[in-house]
């Protein structure tokens, strides 16, 4: 999937550097370790860089090697980092996950990190021109006070651009924080998009329809449901889309990659349906590897699926070879 747009889009918040383990066994055994890099916010840029958006990446890393390397690692995949401050005194986040398909267990050591003092003042490091939209997720906001602050004044100023805000629920990051400022800040988003699980857990309710209502405010609402599909509510109108098949490699970063490839077809003004298929087949790329951002499929692969009928999508079953 390619998409030839004319505006570029930011994306806000934390990225780390992600430590994988090298060798099977429990984790207090591992001896070689792979290191990664990961933010979902900066996973979304990348996302949209492959294809084909001119896309930014805001945050903050530690002037240490840690932060060298989420530069390079985000920069070499083709997104702006400009717009990145080096803090001299605080360090670059870190977290350390197990790859499993049934899901990957993670364990964050981001307290103090230099993402944790971003505030209101990093939104002038952005020139906002030539933006066509802004995505920020739920998780900048557990951060920090300041944090917090930085995703209100960005849902707040005056725009021209649309604004995008994932759930992105953190159980841990919320342990001393109150959660309810989810519902303000997504309600002031154009286009949220949340799991289903996540809604239930952080809102009382993942039913598309109650959220509709709890979230009167923003024009397009999606909601995944995991392996079963996806809903878009949009003016009034309720879509569902059947997920892929796919063999799981594990999990972790299939949800940006729905979030990236849903928000491209987005802004080229694609219908529903083909909205949430571009979601899909990003997310399925993800899925396919252990990476929190995988290669996108090859053309000849989205190309058909994009349009195909529905008893030709429900058949498909992506594997990692052929």
């Amino acid at each position: 999937m390619r998409f030839d747009l004319t505006g570029g889009v930011v994306c806000l918040g934390e990225t780390m550097v992600v430590l994988v383990p090298a060798e099977p066994g429990p984790v207090r055994d591992v001896r070689t370790w792979t290191r990664a890099v990961g933010g979902a916010e900066s996973n979304v840029a990348i996302h949209l860089a492959r294809l084909g958006l001119r896309s930014r990446w805001v945050g903050a890393v530690g002037a240490d090697a840690f932060g060298g390397a989420v530069l390079d690692f985000v920069r070499g995949a083709g997104v702006d980092v400009s717009g990145v401050r080096v803090d001299p005194t605080r360090p670059t986040g870190l977290y350390v996950k197990e790859a499993d398909a049934a899901g990957s267990p993670v364990r964050y050591y981001r307290r103090g990190s230099a993402a944790s003092a971003l505030g209101p003042d990093a939104l002038r490091r952005v020139d906002f021109t030539d933006v066509a939209l802004l995505h920020v997720s739920g998780i900048t906001a557990a951060l920090s006070e300041s944090c917090l602050d930085l995703l209100r004044a960005a849902l707040s100023r005056p725009r021209d651009h649309l604004v995008s805000f994932d759930l992105n629920w953190r159980p841990a990051l919320w342990a001393d924080r109150d959660p309810t400022v989810l519902l303000e800040l997504a309600d002031a988003a154009d286009v949220v998009l949340a799991g289903a699980d996540e809604a239930e857990a952080v809102w009382g309710t993942g039913d598309p329809a109650k959220l509709r209502a709890l979230l009167p405010t923003p024009r397009t609402i999606v909601v995944k449901e995991g392996a079963r599909g996806v809903t878009l509510v949009e003016d009034g109108v309720f879509t569902y889309q059947e997920a892929l098949r796919v063999d799981v490699v594990e999990p972790v970063g299939a949800g940006d990659g729905f979030a990236a490839g849903y928000l491209a077809a987005h802004l080229a003004g694609l219908p529903p349906t083909r909205r949430l298929r571009a979601g899909h087949l990003q997310a399925a790329a993800c899925l396919l590897t252990s990476e929190d951002v995988g290669e996108p499929l090859p053309a000849e692969v989205t190309g058909p699926l994009l349009d195909a009928d529905p008893a030709t999508w429900a058949a498909a079953h992506l594997r990692r070879t052929g």
